[in-house]
């Protein structure tokens, strides 16, 4: 178990590298960048006094240079002029539209999204197990009727108009502010107890919108794969043996359903993020999907790399988790990675 786990933990070194090249690859493919527009705009306005100002910065953070340069200075593996430093020195990069080092722009934003991924995994766990079990287990029955009901309602429900309708309805009942992850008095205030109690009351709307597609698609798919095990024959002996019906449930077919599930861990993180902005920018959240949204509009490149590695990353995470997890719960994994090896 150990040699698998060092094994997939080398893995994720080189393929962070070769995502961060494709994720620079790619912010760069549109024509132009922040500072080129900004010369275009002040120029049609027939303001040449900032000019000097953006020819720094170009030269500054090395516009002017080629590509695979201004890669290796994003990183950090190339010499930047004037002591510019990259990401394995823990410069983030600087944002040219908010004109302020990334890191100032998503302190709190990463913390807030990795907060709401993280409780809305859960969510979607915590309610599509025991559904998708009681589901598989009492088939055909109103049980099974009402939450296939409720699960094509949520996966057929848009996510905005769903936010807009528990957004009023928790105004109305509650009387919790419209939008966002806390109370507007604490929204330039210091962390406080106060403040993560107003966050916890505010996560509840966000998590139960982001989290209904997922859940609903989950407890199809866990459904599916209990009643193809449940048919298979060595259920039909154990059942013959005399095995108690929960005992039999919980030990045999669900464990051998639960691997798709697991795997899926590595691919809800970034969808949580990828998938939520439109109802981030609804529920005015402050997470990195509307920043990401604007960062890829105004071509702010550094902002927008970087929060796409930062998503890498957490896939990339979340995958080696998933294997880790899989190999716990299943040894044929972990075994067949022996004999290969």
């Amino acid at each position: 178990m150990g040699r698998y786990f060092l094994n997939r933990i080398s893995i994720m070194i080189p393929t962070l590298i070769t995502i961060s090249v494709l994720i620079f690859m790619v912010i760069q493919l549109p024509p132009g960048d922040y500072l080129s527009n900004q010369v275009a705009e002040l120029r049609a306005q027939g303001e040449d006094a900032s000019l000097d100002k953006i020819a720094f910065l170009r030269a500054e953070f090395g516009f002017d240079r080629p590509l695979i340069e201004r890669y290796g200075m994003w990183i950090g593996v190339w010499p930047g002029q004037n002591g510019f430093s990259g990401l394995l020195q823990g410069n983030w990069g600087w944002s040219f539209e908010y004109n302020k080092p990334v890191e100032e722009i998503l302190g709190d934003s990463l913390v807030l999204t990795v907060l709401l991924n993280f409780a809305t995994v859960l969510t979607i766990y915590i309610i599509a197990f025991p559904i998708g079990i009681l589901s598989a287990a009492r088939q055909y029955s109103v049980a099974d009727y009402s939450f296939t009901l409720l699960g094509y309602l949520g996966l057929a429900t848009p996510n905005f108009l769903l936010a807009l309708i528990l957004l009023y309805y928790a105004n109305l009942w509650f009387g919790l502010s419209i939008g966002g992850l806390m109370a507007p008095e604490y929204m330039d205030a210091p962390w406080s107890w106060a403040k993560a109690q107003s966050v916890l009351a505010h996560l509840a709307i966000p998590v139960l919108v982001i989290a209904s597609s997922g859940t609903a698609a989950m407890i199809r798919r866990l459904r599916a794969n209990l009643l193809d095990e449940l048919q298979k024959p060595y259920v039909t002996t154990a059942r013959a043996k005399g095995m108690a019906p929960l005992h039999l449930l919980l030990k045999y077919p669900l464990r051998m359903a639960l691997n798709p599930f697991i795997a899926d861990i590595g691919d809800l993180l970034p969808q949580m993020v990828s998938g939520s902005v439109i109802v981030s920018v609804v529920l005015n959240l402050p997470t990195v999907g509307p920043i990401l949204l604007q960062a890829l509009r105004s071509q702010d490149h550094y902002l927008a790399g970087f929060i796409l590695l930062f998503v890498a990353a957490l896939t990339v995470v979340g995958m080696a988790i998933s294997d880790l997890f899989l190999a716990l719960l299943d040894p044929r994994i972990r075994l067949a990675g022996r004999a290969a090896q």
